[in-house]
């Protein structure tokens, strides 16, 4: 055990990423938790991984992720350039390993501390390699039904135009964890769409184009969003068929909200 190289923080993402980029080549990351994959998406987005990370993590672990759309965009974003790779296996592989061609690292978290404890012992890091190398052709694939980061935005400047794309970065860059489970990607989306006045025909169209979610989901969503205050509506004629709908934001609260608060006044009006 190599203690001189050991890793001590407070933050997962900074220890799992040390661990990744100690060697020189494919590093395995074996057996995250949801936060621990969520750090290390979330840190390999601003940083140079090696490529790729293979990630090798329990279904459930990686199916949590996925159900969040801020770290999922990322993770599909990650996918997309080729630095990481993700395989599922039916049962959580227990310890967390990051597993590289120059060590094997330990992630070990005691309350707010994270700790990455290293050996370099020639063989058994030989063994632990081969070992995991295996087990991660074996695992199957995990696809993200996610729409990479990069892909969400271009589109959506593209369809509404730069000033509805930048308050989609600023709302989604300010969400918190504690802004509560009410705000997920169509919410968010909707609530961009009013504040910029957009017809629902058109960021439902989007959103359904992007792999956000169905036109159905945005109407349905729409609707709960009405009746609970948060957003209204304004017909607009149209020369053949029904006439569409306008959203506008529909508290004085969210109207006043700059885009970086917008989330967490959502957050208050929808409690």
């Amino acid at each position: 055990m190599s203690s001189e190289r050991n890793v001590l923080d407070t933050d997962v993402g900074h220890v799992i990423t040390s661990a990744v980029q100690s060697g020189s080549g494919v590093a395995y990351v074996v057996g995250p938790t949801p936060s621990m994959l969520r750090a290390l998406v979330e840190t390999g987005i601003g940083t140079d991984l090696p490529t790729p990370v293979k990630m090798l993590a329990g279904r459930s672990v990686l199916k949590a992720v996925a159900d969040e759309f801020t770290v999922a965009t990322a993770a599909a974003e990650l996918v997309d350039r080729g630095a990481i790779e993700l395989r599922a296996v039916e049962t959580d592989p227990g310890n967390t390993l990051v597993v590289t061609d120059a060590s094997v690292v330990a992630i070990v978290s005691v309350g707010d501390r994270v700790a990455g404890l290293v050996t370099d012992d020639e063989g058994f890091v030989g063994d632990a390699t081969e070992t995991y190398r295996a087990q991660f052709e074996a695992a199957d694939r995990f696809t993200l039904r996610t729409p990479a980061l990069s892909s969400v935005r271009a589109s959506l400047e593209a369809e509404l135009g730069a000033d509805v794309q930048s308050d989609f970065d600023a709302i989604f860059e300010s969400l918190k964890p504690d802004d509560g489970p009410d705000l997920d990607e169509v919410v968010v989306s909707l609530l961009v769409a009013a504040r910029n006045q957009v017809l629902l025909y058109d960021i439902s169209k989007w959103g359904e184009d992007a792999g956000i979610a169905s036109k159905a989901t945005f109407s349905r969503t729409k609707t709960e969003l009405e009746e609970r205050g948060a957003i209204e509506t304004e017909k607009v004629p149209i020369d053949v068929g029904r006439p569409r709908l306008r959203l506008r934001l529909g508290d004085d609260r969210l109207r006043e909200a700059a885009p970086e608060r917008l989330a967490a006044v959502a957050s208050k009006v929808l409690a």
